[in-house]
């Protein structure tokens, strides 16, 4: 089954499709109001640090996984059934809604789709957009977790010497120079750097899966070996884990990610770039 649907052949679709819009950033968390001003028609808007994520202390990292119920309720709320085919997009290349693309996908929701490019695609194709809230009917879905890979911090470290563990944040925050919003800068000791900006294109379209497996077996990925990836705390990461499988490899996510593992004071951490990681 595909992971990405075009914005032209999302336009084509005459069975019913459960849309979801996730409009977050970093330095803007609250996407509802850019959603009001203009969304794909139908799609409904997912708050993603109140509905991808439970709240913890920090040592659970900034954005902890919701649990089964509570996403349930709102997988419900957006109109989710059993049998539903969902599509998810951003306006930021996918960064963000690749959260509910792989929350979804571990709570067993078997079609769940990328709009590839994002808002911007259906903008690009001439698509009309919709205004204002949508009150979308409920659904009934019901959810399990456990259905894609994750590891813990405590296996973490294991991976990076056996196999691969990618950090998908920018270069200059892996290798510690700038860290915005955790306390500590740097990264998980043995960790590749395969930042998530260089899995799309200019237009926010995912580079073909040809050239994406060509870039994670440059940074050191096995299929053979062990393999995860984390970002800052989790979200992003998500994006690595779509172009990872769009490559044909099988990731593993590390949920909590540097969020986490910098609130863990007895957790080594590295700086500087690794031997063999990218940029």
């Amino acid at each position: 089954m595909s992971l990405l649907i075009s914005a032209a052949d999302l336009a084509a679709v005459t069975r019913p499709v459960v849309v979801l819009d996730v409009r977050w950033r970093l330095d803007r968390p609250d996407g509802s109001d850019d959603f009001r001003t203009g969304h794909v028609p139908g799609a409904v808007y997912v708050d993603l640090d109140h509905e991808l994520a439970a709240f913890g202390a920090p040592a659970d990292g900034r954005h902890p996984l919701p649990s089964v119920e509570a996403f349930q309720l709102s997988a419900r709320a957006w109109g989710i059934n059993d049998d539903s085919t969902v599509v998810v997009y951003d306006d930021g290349g996918n960064l963000a809604s690749a959260r509910a693309w792989w929350l979804l996908r571990y709570a067993g929701v078997a079609d769940v789709r990328l709009l590839d490019g994002g808002l911007g695609a259906w903008v690009a194709a001439g698509l009309p957009l919709e205004m204002g809230d949508v009150n979308p009917t409920p659904g009934s879905v019901t959810l399990a977790y456990g259905h894609l890979p994750v590891v813990e911090a405590d296996d973490v470290l294991d991976i990076a010497a056996t196999g691969a563990l990618l950090d998908a944040r920018a270069p200059e925050r892996y290798r510690g120079e700038i860290e915005p919003i955790d306390p500590i800068a740097g990264h998980i000791p043995g960790a590749l750097n395969t930042p998530t900006g260089a899995n799309i294109d200019a237009t926010g379209h995912f580079l073909d899966p040809e050239t994406l497996r060509a870039r994670f077996v440059a940074a050191g990925v096995d299929a053979d070996r062990p393999l995860a990836t984390y970002c800052g705390s989790g979200v992003t990461a998500a994006h690595n884990i779509v172009a990872l499988t769009l490559a044909g490899f099988t990731p593993a996510l590390y949920p909590g990610s540097w969020s986490q593992w910098s609130n863990q004071t007895d957790r080594p951490i590295e700086t500087g770039t690794y031997q063999g990681a990218t940029a």
